[in-house]
């Protein structure tokens, strides 16, 4: 009889492998079975019985295993493969802010990133800060738009992320608090179905210092991911959400699988399900995907 738990291992392949001592001890951990590897030397699962009294807790198994820069997902063995994925884009499907890059072309990026990081960390409300930001991009020539693009990276696992969940008829989201400009290169570059962003005001070849309403924010990323669960025909607990910030929060804890992907503390703080050393082909992992059968990008 399958066990109804699974702890997830994974490493950071960028600083070492998955080390044999680590996988014995987190088995020893949860009294665990056999592990199945995924990718070999890079993630496993551990099969194991349902946590009892005085069991680790989730913030254990990370102190446990943040030195080896090893990543410890506890979760469900049932149900595990999410058929609707909504991921944020800034600092999670691409490694930057694409705003604050803009600002620093601009000349005005010490005084947008320092809006911007107050924001993610929860300590002004997404909507004001966006606003303040953007008003400090007026009469900016719009050309720096497509000179931030081409210094924007994918994350390392986003199009394989992306392409495997598509593979298996999951439906794909890109929904960012960023601007429209940027989501939709980096949908069309990672695969995504849909996506949705703010739009950002331009007049011939200036930025306007505007936004075209509405502005997409937190309650609308988790209104996104309800609307695209019901026409995918499930529920909330197929779902897979990830992002950094505190804009992503309320989606984050609705999903089924929500996971902080390298976030924000206050984001950390809330959400136990975590990713903080791997790429993103962790999130596949956590759904018990093995390595052979991702779609790469």
């Amino acid at each position: 009889m399958a066990l109804p738990y699974v702890l997830t291992l994974i490493a950071d392949r960028t600083s070492g492998s998955l080390p044999p001592g680590v996988i014995s001890a987190a088995r020893d951990m949860v009294k665990g079975q056999t592990p199945i590897t995924l990718s070999e030397a890079e993630a496993v699962d551990i099969p194991c019985p349902a946590p009892g009294t005085g069991a680790p807790s989730a913030a254990t198994f990370r102190a446990a295993f943040a030195s080896h820069k090893v990543d410890a997902l506890f979760l469900r063995a049932r149900g595990r493969r999410k058929a609707v994925l909504v991921a944020d884009m800034d600092s999670t499907v691409v490694s930057g802010e694409t705003l604050d890059d803009v600002a620093e072309l601009a000349g005005c990026g010490a005084e947008v990133t320092a809006i911007t990081t107050a924001s993610m960390n929860g300590e002004i409300a997404f909507d004001e800060a966006l606003r303040r930001r953007v008003a400090l991009l007026k009469d900016k020539p719009a050309a720096l738009l497509e000179e931030a693009w081409s210094r924007t990276a994918i994350t390392p696992g986003a199009i394989t992320l992306v392409r495997t969940m598509r593979a298996h008829n999951a439906v794909t989201a890109l929904v960012s608090g960023g601007f429209t400009w940027f989501t939709q290169r980096v949908a069309e570059e990672c695969g995504f179905d849909q996506h949705y962003g703010n739009g950002l005001g331009i007049s011939g070849d200036r930025l306007t210092g505007e936004l075209d309403a509405p502005i997409l924010g937190p309650d609308a990323k988790r209104t996104h991911l309800d609307r695209l669960a019901e026409e995918r025909g499930v529920k909330l607990t197929a779902t897979l959400t990830t992002g950094d910030g505190a804009n992503d929060i309320p989606m984050l804890e609705a999903a089924g699988l929500g996971l902080a992907f390298h976030a924000k503390p206050k984001v950390r703080s809330l959400i136990e399900t975590q990713i903080n050393f791997a790429n993103l082909r962790a999130h596949l992992f956590a759904q018990g995907y093995p390595a052979s059968t991702f779609v790469e990008g």
